[in-house]
């Protein structure tokens, strides 16, 4: 299989960059580290952006130009790790998923760099970055199927679309359950925060192998758009 950048995402956005982690052999089961790691890092953004707006952190700035270059309103359609700092700063908690999820979700609030989890099982072939067309479908949550905007910026896997506006909105058929055995996951990140896409790479292999799984990495960028495994 292949994780393919469409070239032309980078003609728009020429820093982005792309750590990738395909896990196999997962054992999503409860684990209490799992929930304690989300809970510390809860209450290390609240304190850390205590009184301060999730959009003037400078690390979220970068998504907001960025989504900015690529046509998306970062007002109306919120990035996902600022729509998840934003709200840990609001409500002071964030909702357990599975332990998979919440593992993620940790790492993006550590790293300020989201994150989205893929069940490989699930795919309907290659999984792309890609600009949509026509033929593309997204079912949001509990709701009916929807048509992207052409050329709006997607994650798909052959006309199925993961998540619209890049990684604003997840779709039903993107949702991860406690029975996932191989996932793929894709770190979105710039040359800005490379650094800290690489430690959360490494952090994230670390602790998935204490869920049972083994782990393979990749890397993708402007000089480099195909990551196969």
């Amino acid at each position: 299989m292949k994780f393919i950048v469409d070239k032309k995402f980078f003609e728009k956005i020429p820093n982005a960059c792309f750590g990738v982690i395909i896990a196999k052999n997962i054992n999503n089961k409860q684990y209490d580290w799992v929930k304690e790691l989300l809970d510390e890092q809860v209450k290390n953004i609240q304190i850390k952006y205590e009184n301060q707006k999730a959009k003037e952190i400078p690390e979220i700035m970068l998504y907001r130009e960025a989504f900015r270059q690529i046509d998306i309103n970062p007002n109306k359609f919120m990035c996902a790790i600022e729509s998840l700092v934003s709200r840990t700063l609001k409500q002071g908690f964030v909702p357990n998923i599975n332990s998979l999820v919440d593992l993620g979700n940790a790492l993006s609030l550590k790293y300020i760099i989201p994150l989205g989890i893929h069940d490989i099982d699930k795919l309907k072939g290659d999984i792309e970055l890609r600009f949509a067309n026509e033929e593309d479908i997204f079912i949001p949550f509990n709701g009916e199927e929807e048509t992207p905007d052409l050329n709006e910026v997607i994650y798909a896997s052959g006309h199925d679309v993961r998540t619209r506006r890049w990684t604003w909105r997840q779709g039903e058929n993107g949702k991860v359950d406690e029975n996932i055995k191989s996932a793929f996951i894709p770190l979105d990140a710039f040359t800005e925060n490379k650094d800290n896409m690489l430690k959360l790479q490494q952090e994230l292999k670390e602790l998935l192998s204490k869920m049972g799984a083994d782990c393979i990495l990749g890397y993708v960028d402007k000089d480099n758009n195909v990551f196969e495994w």
